[in-house]
């Protein structure tokens, strides 16, 4: 699939003929948000995007591709080349070598095995910075401007449960990242910032691979026959009931927050063994399954057998819907009511209650009977640190504290509640574009500080 930044306008889209607009973009994204969010802010964002794409080539990072990401979505995500060659997740490394060598270039010194502890502020302007070396020496760091971009606080399950509905290891299993512990967000707070926008860049996922506690989403679903967890079948709650339209749960931010209502905030993707079947038969040529590379040779039930006896504790597999019950802890008559339900809107083609697509109504009659337990699952934490339009860091009363900035997840409260997968890239865009818009405001401020 690859990684990259969103944009809109940028020279790949002319080359591909993507027609999105700025002016559309920013209409889908406040609509998509409500107007909940910085208007200005989104609209400064956009505008920038595609020039930060023509900054990053400049500095030899190159770009492969221009996809939609997620079926629904809209042609912004921008595939960066890794070094390998290839699109995946050593692209990013790749940009930020890019980057990296970039401002060293330009004279930046980077403190490597350095923690910083606290802002320094003096007559209510933010004036340094106080920082420990790996030898425990502390070290004053004198500044005119300073910008906070220390990657959020999903490595830290206590603030994700103070600071968001979700409580790490219990009903979500989000990505961590070592390091990322909400640092730069305290010491903002610490020196007047106002806290805004703080909860997870929900997506959804079957945590594994032995012990749920880990919460590393199982990438891949370990074997090519797994893949089959990740196709729209029937999703039920631990009432048994059906929730969403399964066909959509390719979003994995509507999946997400689908999930996330249910009851233990999980839900169960289940299948048969006519299903297991007819993937392993059309997967082995056409490569149905996300990925699933074409040509790949599929077999559910020994892939499943192999899982759950190296004791993942979220894949399951009966001999009939009773025993499925059991193992899943699924109430077994709500499950018999919607099965039966379901089996006869496969039947029809028709689903009444949700308007799932015909393609994707595959009966649950046949042993074995597979399932899935999905959680909210999340690629860090979002938000932190409240900022206006030129990413300064502002008050609970919106008052600016001058000299800081901050950009970023630390920073990122612009989705509302939810993660726009409409317009794939985002995340790393919003890091990109308004760390870009940081520096440059820093580096107007520095030349009146004193004046």
């Amino acid at each position: 699939m690859g990684m990259g930044p969103f944009a809109v306008e940028s020279r790949l889209q002319r080359i591909k003929n993507v027609s999105l607009t700025r002016e559309e973009a920013f209409k889908i994204f406040m609509d998509y948000t409500h107007w909940r969010v910085d208007a200005r802010l989104v609209s400064d964002y956009i505008n920038k995007s595609a020039s930060t794409i023509e900054w990053l080539e400049e500095m030899g990072v190159e770009f492969v591709d221009v996809i939609a990401y997620v079926q629904g979505s809209y042609f912004t995500h921008h595939i960066v080349k890794g070094a390998s060659g290839r699109p995946g997740p050593q692209a990013t490394a790749t940009m930020m070598k890019a980057l990296t060598d970039r401002a060293k270039e330009l004279g930046a010194q980077i403190l490597f095995q350095t923690s910083v502890k606290k802002l320094v502020k003096e007559k209510g302007r933010i004036v340094g910075l106080m920082a420990e070396d790996k030898d425990e020496e502390t070290i004053k760091v004198n500044a005119k401007a300073v910008i906070i971009a220390t990657g959020g606080f999903g490595d830290n399950p206590e603030m994700i449960k103070k600071y968001t509905p979700y409580e790490w290891g219990k009903d979500i299993f989000s990505i961590r990242v070592p390091g990322m512990t909400g640092e730069g967000i305290r010491m903002a707070w610490e020196v007047g910032a106002g806290a805004e926008g703080m909860n997870m860049e929900i997506t959804c996922g079957i945590p594994g691979p032995a012990d749920a506690a880990e919460g590393v989403p199982m990438p891949g679903m370990m074997a090519p026959g797994m893949g089959a967890f990740r196709m729209p079948n029937l999703l039920v709650n631990l009432q048994g009931e059906r929730f969403m339209n399964e066909g959509i749960m390719g979003n994995p931010t509507f999946l997400g927050n689908a999930v996330a209502r249910q009851k233990n905030r999980c839900g169960f993707i289940i299948f048969d063994g006519a299903a297991a079947k007819y993937y392993a038969e059309h997967a082995s040529w056409g490569g149905i399954m996300f990925g699933v590379p074409r040509g790949t040779k599929i077999d559910v039930e020994t892939d499943v057998k192999r899982v759950i006896e190296a004791g993942h504790k979220n894949i399951f597999m009966a001999d009939s819907l009773e025993e499925l019950a059991s193992k899943t802890g699924i109430n077994l008559n709500g499950l018999k009511e919607t099965v039966e339900e379901y089996n006869k809107a496969c039947e029809t083609g028709r689903d009444e209650i949700f308007h799932k697509s015909y393609r994707y109504l595959l009966p649950i009659k046949q042993p074995k009977f597979y399932a899935g337990r999905y959680f909210p699952t999340a690629y860090g934490s979002l938000g932190g640190i409240k900022i206006n339009y030129k990413t300064e860091v502002v008050t609970k009363d919106h008052d600016v504290i001058p000299g800081l900035y901050a950009a970023g997840v630390d920073a990122n409260a612009i989705y509302a509640d939810s993660y726009i997968f409409i317009l794939p890239g985002n995340t790393m865009s919003f890091a990109l574009n308004g760390g870009r818009i940081a520096g440059e405001n820093a580096a107007e401020y520095i030349k009146t500080v004193g004046k």
